[in-house]
């Protein structure tokens, strides 16, 4: 039986593919050095995963953790764009020298394939519509700009190590396990939460900036597929749902799945964030067999009734 490997395995997005792989049946090694992460999110399956805490940064160790896997499910990263601009440095040390690692590691085991947890930051403020993979790369954060170099990396090793891997550039997922309590946290996290408290959600900006929300059990799909799909192999593929939704529109949907009123709080939009993001997602639907299943305002709905459930054992 083949053996998976999820870096960032404690984190929001690891958590919900290592819990999917559990229920498939399949062996898990989980690795995380909780710096994002929590142990509470394996909580319900901890016992059916061999779990491993060690950073990404430490090669030795990871070589040690990597020995007899099949496939590597690379999510460990410092996710977000504000970090990167203030600290740039340490997420470079997450975001690059660690994916090196992991491919290094991978290649010296013999692993099978890497699947890299990419990012549509990738394409920066470009004003095409829909992000096609294609098009020129221009990221303008240093998070972008990690996350593309992580991809030209795992391209390079498809090419001259013969590591298979793929990479999946991710648009703004969403849903169960992601970390409200973070400054750094998603913003559809911070709405929730915000609202279900009975307070003012925060948009930086006027509102009208625009995103392909992604319920995680996409992504998850999607990772699992990149996995095995033979047409896959060194490429890049948007992971998304194909459409946007505005951040003010966002808020009206909450209002009524809440029964609430609340008008959001307007500050200066930030440094690093994007305007508009949404995906084309013919590559993946026809080399990944991938079809989101899950769309906005259903998973908008899982996501809250998780958060009350969340907030209610805080």
């Amino acid at each position: 039986m083949s053996i998976y490997l999820v870096t960032g395995g404690a984190g929001f997005i690891g958590s919900n593919i290592v819990e999917e792989l559990v229920n498939q049946g399949a062996r898990v090694r989980v690795i995380d050095n909780f710096s994002t992460g929590h142990l509470e999110n394996l909580r319900t399956f901890r016992n059916r995963v061999d779990f491993r805490e060690l950073d990404i940064c430490n090669l030795a160790d990871l070589k040690k953790a990597v020995e007899g896997v099949d496939y590597i499910l690379h999510q460990a990263a410092i996710p977000s764009v504000p970090r990167s601009v203030i600290d740039p440095i340490g997420s470079h040390n997450a975001d690059v020298t660690g994916t090196l690692h992991v491919l290094w590691a991978a290649k010296e085991a013999g692993v099978k394939r890497v699947v890299y947890a990419a990012s549509s930051s990738a394409y920066g403020d470009s004003e095409q519509l829909p992000k096609e993979e294609a098009m020129r790369v221009s990221p303008i954060s240093p998070y972008g700009l990690m996350k593309y170099m992580g991809e030209e990396y795992c391209q390079l090793f498809s090419s001259l190590y013969g590591l298979e891997t793929v990479s999946l550039r991710y648009f703004n997922v969403f849903g169960p396990r992601q970390d409200p309590n973070s400054q750094y946290s998603g913003v559809l996290s911070r709405f929730i939460t915000a609202m279900l408290s009975g307070q003012r959600p925060v948009i930086f900006g006027d509102g009208e900036q625009s995103r392909d929300f992604t319920y995680v059990s996409n992504v998850v799909q999607a990772n699992l597929l990149a996995c095995h799909s033979s047409k896959a192999i060194g490429k890049v593929f948007n992971v998304a749902c194909g459409d946007r939704i505005t951040l003010n529109r966002v808020v009206e949907i909450l209002n009524r799945l809440l029964g609430s009123h609340l008008e959001p709080i307007y500050e200066p939009t930030r440094t690093g964030d994007i305007k508009h993001s949404m995906a084309d997602i013919t590559l993946a639907k026809v080399n990944l067999k991938y079809i989101p299943t899950v769309g906005f305002e259903e998973g908008l709905r899982l996501t809250v009734e998780w958060y009350k459930d969340y907030m209610k054992k805080a």
